[in-house]
């Protein structure tokens, strides 16, 4: 009977995580301003979440090459207009965090 607890206890510890990284990826989209060119399905600036998180389905390197993307900026992948740098002020792990909340939006 123990064992059975324990097992239930791991189970929603573990989705707890991944709601409050859900919420965290969410919160720091926004406070470091992504939202300014992202939506989550309007094509605005920059492509859509949605179109992201589809492009990007299935490849295992695609939160690398995205943390590696949104850190350094770019462009030619969406079109004309280049994403510029992250500031320095925000974290490698905030932006790792955002990374994978973004690719959550695959369907």
């Amino acid at each position: 009977m123990n064992a059975h607890y324990t097992i239930a206890m791991m189970a929603a510890l573990a989705v707890s995580a991944s709601a409050f990284a859900a919420a965290d990826g969410e919160a720091l989209f926004n406070k470091n301003k992504c939202s300014t060119c992202h939506k989550l399905d309007n094509k605005t600036v920059g492509p859509t979440l949605k179109d992201i998180a589809a492009k990007y389905a299935g490849d295992k390197d695609a939160p690398a090459k995205l943390e590696a993307k949104v850190r350094s900026g770019g462009g030619g992948v969406w079109g004309s207009v280049p994403m510029p740098r992250t500031p320095a002020a925000v974290s490698d792990e905030e932006i790792k965090t955002t990374v994978a909340w973004m690719l959550s939006h695959h369907k």
